[in-house]
């Protein structure tokens, strides 16, 4: 009961509560990191001595089999202490980035990652330099068993590996490369003020969070006030954000060259052994898409009834006076139905931990925009929410992020230390996969009951989740492509070249009905992705192989079942490609982007019919 006061105290005050405030039972839980702060300073200390005892087999790994092996445990070891005291100290921080003793503490975990990583640079390139002969015969070994994914994905590299001066020089770098995305989400999380929105004669404050629940507010004016105070904001600094992605860009082209890639797209996809097809044909077909696009923003105007379609008008629901309330726990209950194909092993698991330890729910000030999920090889895999009971959309966040989390459950409990670890590629997958069932289920719900309202809010509302997935992502994807594009052939990046590349995307992306606003490419410079080079396309990739198999396992049985969480299950034993095919779905084939384009283009059509538009 307590719970509902302490929010419902939050709402009428118009106020966001700082972390102190926030009550216990609605962060998460990270007691199974670290029982207290000096449990994590004393794993933090023993990083130099763990460091120490895989520097011992420096110029020894190559010697026999068991000291080959010395070696791996020791790695093991090492990286397993680094990975725990990051994300202790990384969790923490994104809960409250104002807060300076956690940045000190968050600093501190990335400075002894980055020293560890440094004397530990020879690891790789002798790892590389074993014959070929004597390690596929040590390999055999059973004592290797744990190893084994791991050794042959690091081979596969060799090209690619320096030597060991210059993998110590790229080492010692790392943390330095890490200070653009690092300040770029300081000053736009906690440095800039966006001000206040009026909403019904109050003022409400405008934060990264509330942006999107402002952008969805029936009032025309509400939604222009938020627009153009939110962008006027970084306008006032798009000279500093787009120095900041530029020196991003070129620290990605630097590591790609330096380690004798053909292009930084390459250098990205490489180590997943995705082709580079894969990218280009999905830039490529999401183009011959762009009707169904075109046609959903024309069905836009003229259910808003609007002579101009403008960029602040696209997320408002097209049903009007459907309101939505959905509580904390009443969207982990629909996460639970939803998911039932799944089996109840899955939802129990995913529920409970919902409702115990893993997420941090609503915002403070001071949190991390968005959301996330962060699993690890212990704890639990724990997810950042900005929970809000008003926005449906937060439902399917919840599911979203709880789709990644029991894939890095799934994948921690069924693969050793070393190769379990999936990834990016394969983590859209799970995520979407979830999000559609929770569509269908909902769906289903609004028409069985006769809610044609509902069931329009629904549709329309799960067209512009598969445009925010599949089409606005391909065109992140597309601007990214670009703007590396433009450096590697010797163009440098500035405000202006970057608002132009902007400008011209979404032109082409939302077509003729849509007038934009003098400052509306600056969107391209608020985004946290960005400065992760070509990590976005992976959302839509994701979402047209989750359609597909969503399909294959609720309409199949047993073995599309099974399929489905042997995928799950696989970590990183396998390359993304292989581990999708073994759910059923081939990502080097357009089919299953043009599926999810169909798919599209059949919600649009079904909205128009029961909108009667």
């Amino acid at each position: 009961m307590a719970f509902f006061c302490v929010i419902l105290f939050y709402m009428a005050e118009n106020t966001i509560p700082l972390r102190k405030d926030v009550p216990e039972s609605d962060r998460w839980d990270l007691s199974t990191l670290f029982k207290s702060n000096d449990d994590w300073e004393k794993a933090l200390s023993e990083i130099p001595a763990l460091t120490e005892k895989v520097v011992a087999f420096k110029g020894r790994m190559a010697e026999s089999a068991e000291s080959l092996l010395g070696a791996l445990k020791a790695i093991e070891t090492l990286y397993k202490q680094i990975e725990l005291v990051g994300q202790y100290a990384g969790l923490a921080y994104t809960a409250d980035e104002s807060d300076s003793v956690l940045q000190d503490r968050d600093d501190r975990a990335t400075m002894a990652a980055a020293k560890a990583d440094a004397q530990t640079s020879f690891f790789s390139p002798e790892l590389l330099a074993i014959d070929e002969e004597k390690i596929t015969s040590w390999l055999q070994d059973a004592a290797f068993a744990d190893y084994r994914i791991f050794i042959q994905k690091e081979r596969r590299m060799k090209a690619h590996i320096l030597s060991e001066k210059e993998e110590n020089l790229l080492a010692l770098q790392a943390e330095s490369a890490q200070t653009a995305q690092k300040t770029f989400s300081l000053l736009t999380n906690v440095d800039l003020q966006f001000g206040t929105v009026t909403v019904n004669g109050e003022e409400k404050p405008l934060t990264q969070s509330t942006w999107s629940l402002f952008l969805e507010n029936p009032d025309r004016a509400v939604r222009c006030e938020a627009y153009t105070k939110f962008y006027g904001a970084f306008e006032q600094h798009q000279n500093t954000i787009a120095s900041l992605y530029a020196g991003s860009v070129n620290q990605d082209i630097f590591r790609a060259r330096a380690r004798g890639y053909s292009s930084s797209l390459e250098a990205a996809l490489f180590s997943n052994k995705v082709p580079l097809s894969v990218y280009h044909n999905l830039v490529d077909t999401v183009h011959k898409g762009f009707s169904a696009l075109h046609r959903f923003y024309s069905l836009r105007k003229r259910v808003l009834q609007l002579d101009e379609l403008r960029h602040y008008d696209v997320y408002v629901p097209l049903v009007a006076n459907v309101e939505t309330k959905t509580s904390y726990e009443e969207a982990v209950e629909i996460c639970r139905e939803a998911l039932s194909p799944l089996g109840k092993d899955y939802t129990d698991v995913l529920c409970n931990g919902l409702l115990n330890g893993w997420v941090d729910r609503y915002e403070n000030k001071g949190k991390r925009s968005g959301a996330f999920s962060s699993g690890g090889y212990t704890g639990y895999p724990y997810i950042l929410l900005n929970y809000k009971d008003s926005v449906i959309r937060d439902v399917f966040t919840m599911a979203h992020e709880g789709g990644h989390s029991m894939h890095s459950y799934f994948s921690a409990r069924n693969n050793p230390f070393l190769s379990y670890n999936y990834t990016i590629f394969e983590a859209e997958v799970a995520s979407t996969f979830n999000e559609e069932l929770v569509f269908e289920y909902l769906l289903k719900k609004a028409t069985q009951s006769g809610d044609t309202k509902l069931r329009a809010y629904l549709l329309s509302m799960r067209a512009n989740d598969i445009l925010a997935t599949l089409y606005r992502q391909t065109m992140f994807a597309e601007f990214e492509l670009k703007a590396h594009e433009l450096v590697e052939s010797g163009t440098p990046l500035n405000a202006q070249v970057l608002r132009k590349i902007y400008r011209e995307l979404l032109e082409q992306y939302f077509g003729p009905d849509m007038v934009f606003e003098a400052n509306s490419d600056l969107e391209g410079l608020r985004i946290p992705h960005f400065y992760g080079a070509f990590y976005v396309y992976k959302y839509a990739t994701g979402i047209s192989a989750s359609l597909a198999l969503a399909k294959r396992v609720t309409q199949g049985g047993k073995q599309e079942h099974d399929d489905y969480f042997a995928f799950l299950k696989s970590g990183g034993s396998r390359y993304p490609i292989e581990s999708l095919r073994l759910a059923g779905v081939d990502m080097e084939s357009t089919a299953p982007v043009e599926s999810a384009l169909a798919t599209f283009a059949e919600i649009v059509a079904e909205l128009e019919k029961t909108l009667k538009m």
